[in-house]
């Protein structure tokens, strides 16, 4: 089965699913997650198909995963996981989907083994077999992605022709991220010519209104942090993120505030206004499986996903993983729609007069 984006598929059934899965509630080393259970039956579209993804563990580039999905943007709630607010993209396996066009039927076809699984399996396969004496210790798809991918290098071509013919990328998408990793290449720091690269870049940039070049470093030293900021912002709540040179001045030479880095995929999303989707309290460790809580406030906001745009060794990864944000790179404005429907109201109400 070949889904490309935009397709319509239908989530099996669970006793249909249940009989992919072993006894850990994995296909092919994948954790079928317990709140999965919850879109069984239903219909989605396909996102993107989720032939490669990202290693979030040890960041060492891309990852091909064979028959991997990923459908609208349904995400993981955490409610399993110590009520984790990471919001993870959940990857379906294209064994537990059906074409809508496909006839209904009581079971997968190919499989004639009793059921090797229950529901309670799934539950349990969101703890790791080995506890720690103190805390709670937790299996999921994002500390397991290494068992469930292999990995890509980021020159084999094959992974970018499946990009386009999958619908997850554009020739025009693929053809400026090729350019952008060439110059990119030769504009690192050390180059003979880096600095004049990026001088370049940003001014070609600026004729189009363009994102400038989104691997420039902060100059603060490893520990230092500038004066806090406290906005006590809340979920539903609107901010306007700080221009990109602002956010700079935040940052130490390593790119991070508080531990936090700043990457290259959320300069795209500098000086605009969204809507603070959530604030993450606690998260599972991906290369740990424990909760950890973050070292001062952090925020994830609407929309504003990773696209992979300028990620080295693992371009357009369709992930699309939410960056977090500090206070010291927002600032809270009015609700953008409440001013336009005033504005609207003002300008009906001088017509008639």
């Amino acid at each position: 089965m070949r889904l490309r984006a935009g397709d319509w598929v239908a989530v099996r059934s669970k006793d249909e699913i249940l009989r992919t899965l072993d006894q850990n509630g994995r296909l092919d080393n994948m954790p079928f997650m317990p709140q999965m259970f919850q879109y069984c039956g239903r219909r989605f579209q396909v996102s993107k198909r989720a032939h490669k993804t990202c290693d979030t563990i040890n960041f060492s580039g891309g990852r091909l995963l064979p028959e991997g999905i990923h459908l609208e943007d349904l995400r993981c709630d955490g409610e399993s996981y110590g009520r984790c607010a990471a919001a993870c993209r959940i990857f379906w396996k294209a064994a537990w989907l059906k074409p809508i066009s496909e006839p209904e039927r009581g079971d997968i076809g190919g499989r004639d083994e009793p059921f090797h699984c229950t529901e309670a399996d799934v539950e349990a396969g969101t703890l790791h077999k080995e506890q720690p004496e103190s805390g709670v210790r937790y299996t999921c798809q994002a500390t397991e992605v290494l068992d469930f991918t292999i990995k890509l290098r980021w020159w084999d071509p094959r992974q970018y022709v499946e990009d386009y013919t999958s619908g997850n990328a554009t020739l025009w998408r693929l053809l400026t991220g090729a350019i952008y990793a060439c110059y990119y290449e030769f504009s690192k720091p050390g180059r003979r010519f880096g600095p004049q690269l990026r001088w370049l870049y940003d001014r070609l940039q600026q004729l189009y209104g363009g994102v400038p070049f989104p691997r420039y470093r902060g100059s603060l030293p490893v520990g230092q942090t500038p004066q806090s900021v406290t906005l006590d912002l809340q979920p539903g709540e609107w901010v306007r993120t700080k221009p990109y040179e602002e956010i700079l001045s935040t940052l130490d030479v390593d790119n991070k505030l508080r531990g936090l880095y700043f990457d290259a995929e959320m300069v795209p999303y500098c000086g605009r206004v969204f809507r603070v989707k959530s604030r993450v309290r606690a998260f599972v460790n991906e290369k740990t499986g424990l909760i950890n809580k973050p070292r001062g406030p952090a925020f994830i906001l609407e929309q504003a996903t990773c696209k992979a745009r300028y990620s080295y060794c693992r371009m357009h990864c369709p992930r699309e993983v939410y960056p977090w944000w500090r206070e010291a790179w927002l600032e809270r404005v009015a609700d953008p729609t409440m001013t336009r429907a005033a504005t609207g109201r003002h300008s009906r109400e001088s017509c008639k007069a």
